[in-house]
């Protein structure tokens, strides 16, 4: 009797001509169901799995984003700094310099993100297809292929 890996049972022999067409079809539908149950399950296992990854990757990027949040303090520093003794401006030129350059570079990026988000057109072929689905639900015109 060959065994059936998912649950380690026996599969049973049976002789269809020996069983009603209604038991076959419940047979059927009850194993459909499992199938479906099992599936779910293991889809349920592979999604805890990949979340626990995930959360150590986004975890890593938390770490590195908070050392760049400190490098770029210190880097303004040093530049502030650098541009007071090298340059001979004063102190407070000299880090108003910086200031302005991140404030500078923060609204060529807000520039550049509004940009991008002026492109997005939504979802134009989501909302003709069920605008046409509705339709032929309710008997307004034909599906056309």
């Amino acid at each position: 009797m060959p065994e059936n890996p998912s649950s380690g049972q026996g599969a049973e022999e049976f002789d269809a001509a020996d069983r009603s067409l209604g038991e076959l079809v419940s047979e059927a539908g009850g194993n459909i169901s499992k199938l479906v149950r099992l599936e779910l399950e293991l889809a349920k296992l592979e999604l805890a799995r990949d979340a626990k990854q995930v959360g150590k990757g986004s975890a890593m990027f938390v770490a590195a984003a908070v050392l760049l949040h400190l490098f770029l303090i210190l880097f303004s520093v040093t530049a502030g700094l650098f541009l007071y003794d090298v340059a001979g401006l004063s102190a407070w030129i000299s880090f108003l310099i910086v200031t302005l350059f991140y404030l500078l570079v923060a609204a060529i990026m807000v520039g550049i993100g509004v940009l991008h988000l002026r492109r997005i057109k939504g979802l134009e072929r989501f909302g003709t297809t069920m605008a046409t689905t509705v339709s032929v639900l309710r008997g307004e015109h034909t599906a056309e292929r």
